[in-house]
């Protein structure tokens, strides 16, 4: 890390120049804190606390704070300490010399200007066009007539005029009301006759009318000029007022190429997401096009906030790149924008270096113009630059993005891939190299480790895997994290590619990316996944041999009480890791637990469950206790399972569930035509979640683990079962479960099989058949049987060419080499599968 010293420090030390950002309000104002974490309004933003932004920036602000890691133990934190005292933490931890306002929301009990003089050197104005022209709407004419075009155009452009030299830039929010296809050319009578529209809907005016905001505009742009003053827009993503097909900043072109205007520097805001790089290339061809990234950033995930300004950076010169935080209602948005900017630029220009495009010298002077010089100069102000002393700061340091701490103390990163025989490895690595070399470059491992199984460390026959030919581990940041067991290690999950940016075809995290990808392009449809995780404590008897932790029953409050030190700390380590985790309980076997994850997007719910299996056994060994995932770890008693729940999504909505009349089952059409597609690929689709012949010895009649090709309304004897949890209305349903998945599973592979599954089923249109509502053992006569060993399974495998489609032929090539291998070993030795307690 040495060797970005440099521009750490720059990073770390400079004063800001937040060139967008809002009022903030009163602590009794009616907006709600929760506001701080989400562009959501009304009952969506009863789902905010389950975005990553909600998640992660709660704890940013519980560390700030030393509060309690919840929402309500920062509430709390804030009315006890005030408004003035949380305001002067969270703008000195953000470190900003200057602040520019647009003070044309109209948020309940917002603090003026003014006040805001009181935490920041400088504090400038940004007039809302379209809020300045409603105001003056909402009033009578001075003399009493009637509104006119030219009576309200004389008022309007004078009032421009009259502050032009007390403010610091024009906005315009086009993109909320008609879109940002500005006509500069609106016709006279088309203006009046806007006008006469917004008079018509009444008061408060609210201006929608597309002609008249153009017009407006258009008159704006001529006072801009007139005075040098940038005109910021609101470009990309916002709240659901806005329609995003027309906040594309590539509708700006009759605007751009409008010789009159060519001089009127314009803003694009937010980065324009999910149009970064349409705004970069604007910036590079227009002399006048500006960007700034403000609510992109800290509002993305990680990974989003990090591609987002790269995206920018593509083409777009660097002078014209900046900072905002775009911070509103809350200080604490202020300083959770400054603090991400950070790390999110840090990173970039990191990586800019390392690829080659820039010498860290000239990283040091575009974090200068990115984070205040680029400002400055646009907005003409009066902001001399200086750095802070650290020692006297009270935020924390800069962290590496995807890290919750320092990184001084750590010595150590894992990089962990799961492969296709399902077992958990890695490699670990310095952490100064990991930095230095291996966060660029991924560390090479030999093709032959996508070739194992469960039984020998050595590549299988038939999958044309061997120890010729190397891929690279290429570390996902958006993954990386301390581990809660090691604290002066890391973790990270791995892609795997031959060479960085080009993905090798045998990547599991790779597969599920690309089979999900078709799911959105064809149907819109993201696939939610969450995983109940069955698992068995065992304790050490002799010296090699492993017994249950306990006698007791299903949900058994005397083994939770036993257990309970190791599922604290558990738990602990999860939220950490930010897993989601619903409830725990004793199971049926002997030492049987169950730990239920909460559902998220399926590449997520799939990282989630590697950490989880990473988390319990480290937990575990710390106790002197093996936890194992084997799915029949006895054979004398009930199995282990890795139940999954799945849920199709549209726009932010649970498009599995009903909506109307016409549905059967309480399932909406995509989603029974999804479901059939699994029910009828499932015995192929076993060769993926039941990867080994002891899955088998698992999923037998009458132990709940769905042995019959079928499925049921709540019923736990089938392998596919629709739930409906508490608070989904009687009659629906929100998901359905697939009992025929296991620990021993490759997670991201076997997401894979399954939606590569109702891929088909929605190609097809298939139906479900009628439900079986009783035990399927007592329909064996008439109900097609499972798979009854791997065997089997590969068999269905072999003429399944919906999955060699989908999933890849080479890397269906090795799976089948590696189950025929399973099959082989113990066949020949029979109680080989008592060693798997060590390998899951």
């Amino acid at each position: 890390m040495e060797k970005f010293a440099e521009l750490r420090e720059a990073v770390e030390k400079m004063e800001l120049v937040d060139a967008h950002a809002h009022n903030i309000v009163a602590l009794d104002s009616a907006f709600p804190f929760i506001s701080c974490f989400s562009e959501a309004n009304g009952d969506a933003l009863s789902y905010a606390t389950h975005s990553l932004c909600f998640k992660r920036s709660l704890r940013e602000i519980a560390e700030l704070y030393g509060s309690e890691v919840s929402l309500s133990g920062v509430e709390e934190y804030r009315r006890c300490s005030g408004l003035q005292s949380i305001t002067s933490i969270c703008f000195k931890a953000a470190r900003i010399a200057a602040i520019l306002i647009d003070d044309g929301i109209d948020f309940d009990k917002k603090h003026d200007i003014q006040w805001h003089r009181s935490f920041a050197a400088i504090v400038g104005r940004i007039l809302r066009i379209e809020h300045l022209a409603e105001k003056i709407l909402d009033k009578e004419v001075p003399d009493g007539s009637p509104w006119t075009l030219d009576v309200f155009t004389a008022i309007f452009v004078g009032k421009l005029k009259s502050v032009a030299d007390g403010i610091s830039g024009l906005k315009s929010i086009a993109a909320y009301r008609s879109g940002l296809e500005i006509n500069t050319n609106v016709s006279r009578q088309d203006a009046e006759e806007g006008l006469a529209e917004v008079l018509y809907a009444g008061k408060p005016v609210r201006i929608t009318n597309k002609n008249f905001i153009d017009y407006i505009f258009t008159r704006s742009l001529e006072v801009a000029l007139c005075f040098d003053l940038p005109m910021q827009l609101h470009t990309g993503f916002g709240d659901r007022d806005l329609d995003l097909r027309l906040a594309n900043p590539l509708h700006l072109r009759t605007l751009l190429e409008d010789k009159r205007f060519s001089k009127c520097r314009l803003v694009l805001l937010h980065a324009s997401y999910p149009f970064s790089k349409e705004a970069s290339y604007l910036a590079s061809v227009y002399p006048q096009v500006y960007l700034d990234f403000g609510l992109a950033i800290p509002k993305l995930s990680i990974h989003g906030m990090i591609s987002s300004v790269k995206e920018l950076l593509e083409l777009a010169p660097i002078k014209k790149v900046m900072f905002s935080t775009d911070g509103y209602a809350f200080p604490e948005t202020f300083y959770l924008g400054a603090k991400k900017a950070r790390e999110v630029v840090f990173t970039v220009l990191q990586d800019a270096c390392i690829d080659g495009d820039l010498s860290i010298p000239e990283a040091v002077e575009a974090a200068e113009d990115i984070f205040a010089k680029n400002a400055i100069q646009l907005y003409k102000l009066n902001v001399a630059m200086k750095s802070i002393d650290l020692k006297n700061a009270i935020c924390p340091k800069l962290m590496s993005i995807g890290n919750n701490s320092s990184q001084n103390d750590i010595t150590l990163v894992r990089i962990i891939w799961v492969d296709a025989s399902g077992q958990q490895r890695c490699r670990v690595v310095p952490a100064r190299r990991f930095y230095d070399v291996v966060l660029k470059n991924g560390v090479g491992l030999t093709f032959a480790c996508m070739g194992m199984s469960s039984a020998i460390d050595g590549p299988a026959d038939g999958t044309n895997l061997s120890g010729v030919g190397e891929t690279r581990l290429v570390p996902d940041l958006s993954t990386k994290c301390r581990i809660p067991w090691a604290k002066q290690e890391e973790m990270v999950l791995a892609d795997m590619h031959l060479k960085p940016g080009k993905p090798w075809e045998y990547c599991p995290r790779e597969a599920l990316r690309r089979i999900s990808k078709v799911l959105k392009d064809e149907f819109n449809l993201v696939v939610n996944a969450g995983f109940e995780v069955e698992f068995y404590l065992l304790k050490r008897i002799l010296r090699e041999e492993w017994v249950p932790f306990d006698s007791t029953p299903y949900c058994s409050t005397s083994a939770f009480d036993a257990a309970s030190p190791i599922f604290h700390e558990v738990l602990a380590a999860l939220q950490s890791l930010n897993v989601p985790v619903e409830q725990l309980h004793a199971e049926a076997g002997k030492g049987q637990f169950e730990i239920a994850l909460g559902h998220t997007v399926c590449s997520c719910a799939a990282d989630n469950l590697i950490f989880t299996h990473e988390v319990i056994k480290a937990c575990a060994r710390r106790h002197g206790l093996l936890a194992t995932f084997v799915p029949k770890y006895t054979l004398d008693d009930i199995g282990s399972g890795s139940h999954v729940h799945i849920s199709l999504w549209e726009n932010g909505e649970n498009v599995f569930m009903a909506s109307g009349q016409g549905s059967r089952y309480g399932i909406s059409k995509v989603g029974e035509e999804f479901m059939a597609g699994v029910l009828h690929h499932l015995p192929s689709i076993l060769a993926f979640t039941a990867p080994v012949p002891n899955s088998y010895d698992r999923i037998q009649p009458d132990t709940w683990s769905g042995a019959y090709q079928c499925w049921g309304q709540e019923n736990r004897e089938a392998p596919l079962r629709t739930a409906c949890p508490p608070g989904v209305p009687d009659g629906l349903v929100s998901n359905f479960e697939i009992k025929s998945f296991d620990g021993c599973a490759n997670p991201h592979l076997g997401l894979a099989s399954i939606i590569a599954s109702g891929i088909d089923g929605l190609r097809k249109h298939l139906q479900l058949p009628v439900p079986v509502d009783e035990n399927p053992s007592d329909l064996s006569a008439e109900l097609r049987r499972l798979p009854k060993s791997l065997s089997e399974s590969l068999e269905a495998l072999g003429k399944d060419n919906v999955l060699k489609d989908l999933i890849g032929e080479k890397l269906l090539v090795a799976i089948k080499g590696i189950r025929k291998a399973e099959i082989n070993y113990y066949s020949e030795n029979v109680d080989a599968y008592k060693q798997l307690i060590h390998r899951y």
